[in-house]
């Protein structure tokens, strides 16, 4: 198995395209997201090599639309789908216990007893808990990183969320689960242990037609086209799955999430779980950041209809939002409060159910008539378990020669070091060690890679909008200097 740096920079993807095209790899993956970074990781771990082409950039689509939750699949429990629970739980245990534990912190979450909470919800909330209770001890997550479920008096519910409203305020259920410090940065984690096991991730390469004998490509920057060949091949592009395998039924979802100040919900050291008026299988979640923010999510809206290179919010969805954690708030958040929205689109398998709420979260690994593997559906929580089993699958069909998998056990490297430096824009938590670092160890190439997917400051509008001449000039001068 090849040891090599993790960093990632321009200088290194030039070099390694230069040589891709005239190598016969093992393995190519085609999406940079957390499934095709996490395929790339199992391959390399396996002694495989490999290489990852990317259209756009690492996590570019929906991986840094989540929830940002490593979470044990409270909601799969209420629609009788243990399995998919099960699955979740026991990932979560490996990403906290073994693969990130650096990247993820236990999130208490409460279910307010509050009117407008139906005693029906609160019920299956507390029991969902319990469940889920038991699936981490299934998983032997410890309690020292996960702790139980229990109620909690109207006085801790104020005091974790302060700005739940008083009156007929009974209380609630306190449970835990994973949260993310961010989502895009464990992508860039895994990409760059893939990297450090000789994976070769190459962003801005855009494949134009697959095949059981590798793909053809074309490099977005110079538009110089190409042919890659490999033993085999892994469609793991998300919602784009579909236009690279004809056979593959992509539906895709909208989830939407709102940025607010902590303010707004009086600084809350807890997660809101509010369940959706009439269901006990739908949540809205507002989510305290550890930069101060709280994201609430999040929407299940059909998106049918061509994939956009980005999806937006919709005024319905943020209304909707909105309307559902005020139900629970002493004083409602005002839609000129929102500091920023985001939407991405979840790549679900096609089962002809009539709503994409009621679709399973499953994954699907399968091999097209030419005999690339595709993989799709899933949720960020599983991502290493689908990079598995798309592998597992390419060895069989291709007959390839690899080691079983090891990624259960394989800790992602640390974040690349920045040096300590002044803030680049005054008021906006970004420094220059930070874009430097995000430019010559992390793959970042332009401001929006470094605004959008190294750091999340472009998830609120303002900041993002205040930083981006200083962060383009910043980014230009590290790439000369990369030459």
């Amino acid at each position: 198995m090849t040891t090599a740096s993790p960093d990632l920079n321009a200088r290194r993807r030039r070099i390694e395209l230069s040589r891709v095209a005239s190598d016969h790899i093992d393995v190519l993956v085609v999406g940079g997201g957390i499934t095709g970074a996490g395929v790339a990781l199992d391959a390399a771990s396996r002694g495989l090599s490999v290489a990852l082409i990317e259209a756009e950039d690492l996590a570019f689509g929906t991986s840094r639309f989540s929830s940002k939750l490593v979470h044990g699949g409270l909601r799969y429990l209420a629609t009788g789908d243990i399995a998919t629970a099960r699955e979740s739980a026991r990932e979560r245990h490996l990403l906290m216990t073994a693969i990130a534990p650096q990247r993820i912190r236990p999130l208490p979450q409460l279910l307010p007893f509050a009117p407008g909470v139906s005693l029906r919800q609160r019920a299956a909330g507390g029991v969902g808990m319990v469940i889920g209770d038991l699936l981490r001890l299934h998983a032997r997550t410890p309690r020292t990183t996960l702790p139980g479920p229990h109620p909690v008096s109207r006085r801790t519910a104020q005091r974790l969320v302060p700005a739940l409203e008083p009156h007929r305020l009974r209380g609630g259920m306190l449970g835990y689960d994973g949260q993310l410090v961010d989502d895009a940065r464990l992508v860039v984690a895994v990409a760059r242990t893939a990297a450090s096991l000789g994976a070769r991730i190459l962003t801005r390469v855009r494949a134009t037609g697959l095949h059981g004998g590798g793909a053809a490509a074309e490099d977005a920057l110079t538009g110089e086209r190409f042919g890659i060949r490999a033993r085999s091949v892994i469609n793991a592009t998300g919602v784009w799955a579909g236009t690279l395998d004809g056979s593959i039924a992509v539906r895709p979802s909208r989830g939407t999430h709102l940025v607010l100040d902590g303010a707004a919900l009086g600084h809350p050291s807890a997660a809101l779980t509010i369940p959706v008026p009439g269901s006990i299988s739908r949540y809205v979640f507002a989510l305290p950041q550890l930069d101060g923010h709280v994201i609430v999510g999040l929407t299940d809206e059909d998106a049918p209809g061509p994939i956009p290179r980005v999806a937006q919010p919709t005024e319905t969805e943020i209304a909707f939002l909105l309307g559902n954690v005020n139900r629970v708030l002493a004083t409602p958040v005002r839609r000129e409060q929102v500091r920023g929205a985001f939407a991405g689109l979840r790549p679900l398998v096609d089962t002809g159910g009539q709503s994409t709420a009621d679709i399973s979260r499953r994954h699907l690994v399968s091999a097209s008539e030419t005999g690339f593997v595709t993989v799709l559906g899933g949720k960020l929580t599983t991502y290493r378990q689908m990079a598995e089993d798309a592998v597992d699958l390419a060895v069989h069909v291709r007959g390839l020669v690899a080691a079983p998998s090891r990624t259960k056990s394989l800790r992602l490297v640390d974040d690349a070091a920045a040096e300590p430096s002044e803030p680049l824009v005054p008021g906006v938590g970004l420094t220059h060690g930070e874009v430097e670092s995000a430019v010559c160890a992390e793959g970042a190439m332009t401001a929006d890679d470094v605004l959008d997917r190294r750091t999340r400051v472009g998830l609120v509008d303002l900041d993002r909008s205040r930083a981006r001449n200083a962060v383009t000039e910043l980014v230009a001068h590290v790439l000369d200097e990369l030459g």
